[in-house]
């Protein structure tokens, strides 16, 4: 187990699980929770979250395969199977069996996925700004021609399309922060990784989405959604996650 340096991967630890070096950082102690952000982001999504959480609680936040600082295989299909592995190893790795869940963005399916087919080990579940259904918005569709074409995949995953990707997040621009930016930019600064980035955005196919609508009413775990304007509102998310988790993961 590794510790990486200073910037966005401040305080991150590293693993290696299948050939693939993961990167997570962690807080706390008691039941552990582990925390699964989106695309284009990382562990560093829940650097202001994790200290409530971590009160009565380890906080997990992993740097999923093709993001943060884990190992970024172009040639890994980044499909539902491909990241229930990575999830699979990790937690063994880490001795961790069950788990209490929170998921963001993409991060949702691909933890929602593992954990249908897992269900004993998963004992609460918290939702955040996901997709739990194949039936997708048309924003979601622009985003996945956007990532598999040529040329605009380029833009998008550009450091400018990344600061415009970041920037629509905020419905106040004036809670735009470098540190924030130099977060998701720091890594994805080869053309390599930003095409791992791009395939990692469509690379979780249609049939899981399917499994995943047909299995989710089986779960039987508490859940909280939590959802809200475009504001950025760590704190209390925070708070909302460490009262619903509480100890209790």
């Amino acid at each position: 187990m590794e510790m990486q340096g200073a910037g966005a991967t401040s305080g991150l630890k590293t693993v290696r699980v299948g050939g693939l070096r993961l990167a997570y950082r962690e807080l706390g102690q008691g039941p552990p929770v582990l925390l699964l952000h989106g695309w284009p982001t990382s562990s560093f999504l829940w650097r202001a979250v994790m200290p409530a959480i971590a009160r009565a609680n380890r906080a997990v936040a992993l740097d999923l395969p093709g993001f943060g600082a884990s190992d970024k295989p172009l040639d890994s299909p980044y499909n539902f199977a491909f990241f229930t592995d990575a999830l699979d190893g990790f937690l063994r790795t880490l001795d961790l069996d069950a788990v209490g869940l929170a998921v963001h963005d993409l991060g949702g399916p691909i933890g929602l996925y593992w954990a249908l087919h897992r269900a004993k080990r998963v004992t609460r579940l918290a939702l955040l700004n996901t997709l739990l259904y194949p039936e997708f918005s048309e924003a979601v569709l622009e985003f996945v021609r956007a990532c598999g074409t040529p040329g605009v995949r380029e833009r998008l995953t550009s450091p400018e399309g990344l600061e415009a990707v970041l920037r629509l997040g905020l419905a106040d621009e004036s809670r735009f922060t470098v540190e924030a930016l130099a977060g998701v930019r720091e890594p994805f600064a080869t053309d390599e990784s930003r095409l791992v980035l791009a395939r990692a955005g469509i690379g979780l196919e249609p049939g899981g989405f399917d499994e995943i609508a047909r299995l989710l009413p089986e779960l039987r775990v508490p859940v909280r959604v939590v959802y809200g304007v475009q504001e950025e509102a760590p704190q209390r998310v925070g708070e909302l996650l460490a009262e619903f988790f509480g100890g209790n993961a």
